[in-house]
């Protein structure tokens, strides 16, 4: 148990929670005054000596579960509970040869798990996930639920479904009312709903177990630079923040010195030839291109559950280098487009980052870039001109919807660039409902951005002349 209050602990320091040692060593006290037998209690006496401001209580109340229970519901019901005994009799008879002769071994025990109503414990959850499941990465909890989905595909959850009819199918034969079959499948749809709670609960505490042990060994700064964005740990993030400073007073700086090499602009070659035919081609009057104009920028930013992270990034280092630009206006889409420019004209990026992801939540499986565009070219697209770079931050996973080609070669024609930015490697495009295939023989670039570094160097790119 100790060992478990002190991993409760560090995934509290790594969501933000100050905890010092002193305080840590009154929790070890408190509890050993307390006991762990009364839940509720043992609770309070964790909250009331580790934590100290009111706005962390919902964290301490978030990641209690995950490492103490309390979380997932037990299952409600024992499914033919309320039969006469004869059916009882032939429900036991025909389960116990159904799961006789059942595989593979975890979801037998699904299985009966769910039609007896007897809950698992945490011990045989943590052995069941272990031993059929391949291990996360992940420890940021914006992917916890695709990671219990993950878990419970690997663990053919969806099976149970398929076995529920055919014991009911069984059991019809038997001779059972209807009355009394749909009673039973009822019974054990809730207990399966409760089973998937208890998994995906489960899930959620390895994830908080691991970034706690991740979090023991503080990474370099190059390393922080190379790190996947899915693999960031919630401490590592706020130490990114600070890393984006510092490398968006070093982006500013080269922008700022490209604009000075350019205000005269290029050389003009031919026009400087042709201007000193007369004097024998001796180039004494010095023609230029166009002077180099500050771009002006859009960014359509993918903000479904597995973008978020990198989308605070982008951002951040996009507004940190509104002096090098000459105009930003920001979007953001889930199954559609909103305008966030207002955001940002109003507050710190900081601060208009996370009021945006509050307002703008993501769904499952609704992501709808097709739909997106198409809102952008009947509202927005005469925000764009030629001298608009526009950027689309996405993984291109579209659900299988259209992905709407007519309307981005509409914003491509208009615009200087279209550039995108991709978190996925490139061996992933064009696998299940990525459309990414699609986009980029319409894109002037595509930069891979799965870690600040890559995100740095296409930012940067941006600023560069052509």
């Amino acid at each position: 148990m100790d060992d478990r209050i002190i991993q409760f602990i560090d995934a509290l320091r790594g969501a933000g929670v100050r905890i010092s040692v002193a305080e840590s060593a009154d929790a070890l006290r408190a509890i050993e005054a307390t006991g762990v037998a009364n839940k509720d209690l043992f609770r309070l006496a964790m909250r009331a000596t580790l934590v100290k401001e009111a706005h962390d209580i919902p964290e301490f109340d978030k990641l209690f579960p995950s490492f103490f229970g309390n979380g997932a519901p037990p299952m409600p019901n024992q499914p033919g509970g309320e039969m006469s005994q004869a059916d009882r009799d032939k429900l036991a008879e025909q389960l116990e040869q159904m799961l006789q002769n059942l595989t593979p071994e975890q979801l037998r025990q699904l299985f009966e798990a769910m039609m007896t109503g007897q809950n698992m414990s945490r011990e045989q959850l943590q052995q069941l996930l272990e031993e059929n499941t391949s291990p996360g990465q992940m420890t940021n909890p914006y992917y916890q639920p695709w990671m219990a989905r993950r878990a419970m595909r690997e663990l053919e959850f969806d099976r149970l479904d398929e076995l529920l009819q055919e014991l009911l199918e069984k059991l019809r034969e038997a001779g059972l009312s209807e009355e009394a079959l749909q009673q039973m499948a009822q019974e054990a749809r809730e207990n399966q709903r409760a089973l998937a709670e208890q998994i995906a609960q489960e899930v959620g505490a390895n994830m908080h177990r691991r970034a706690a042990e991740e979090r023991r060994q503080q990474p370099p700064i190059d390393e922080l630079l190379d790190r996947p964005f899915d693999r960031l740990r919630y401490d590592e993030i706020d130490d990114m923040r600070n890393i984006i400073t510092r490398l968006a007073a070093q982006l500013r700086s080269r922008a700022a010195l490209r604009q000075r090499c350019g205000n005269k602009g290029q050389l003009d070659a031919k026009a400087t030839i042709r201007a000193n035919q007369r004097f024998a081609g001796v180039p004494l009057d010095v023609r230029h291109k166009k002077k180099h104009l500050k771009p002006k920028l859009t960014v359509i930013c993918d903000l479904s559950t597995s973008m978020r992270p990198i989308v605070s990034f982008m951002l951040m280092l996009v507004y940190a280098l509104q002096d090098q630009v000459s105009r930003t206006r920001s979007y953001a889409f889930v199954a559609d487009l909103y305008d966030i420019s207002n955001d940002f004209n109003e507050s710190r990026p900081d601060i208009a980052i996370e009021a945006i992801q509050n307002r703008i939540r993501p769904g499952h499986y609704n992501t709808d870039l097709g739909n997106s565009l198409a809102t952008f070219a009947r509202d927005q697209l005469g925000t764009v001109d030629r001298r608009t770079t526009v950027i689309i931050l996405g993984d291109g996973r579209n659900n299988n919807n259209d992905p709407n080609l007519r309307d981005f070669e509409a914003i491509k024609r208009r615009a200087r660039r279209v550039v995108w930015f991709n978190p996925e490697h490139p061996r992933m495009w064009g696998t299940s409902d990525s459309d990414m295939p699609k986009y980029v023989p319409l894109c002037d670039a595509v930069h891979r951005v799965s870690s600040l570094r890559e995100l740095v160097a296409a930012v940067d790119s941006l600023f560069t002349r052509r």
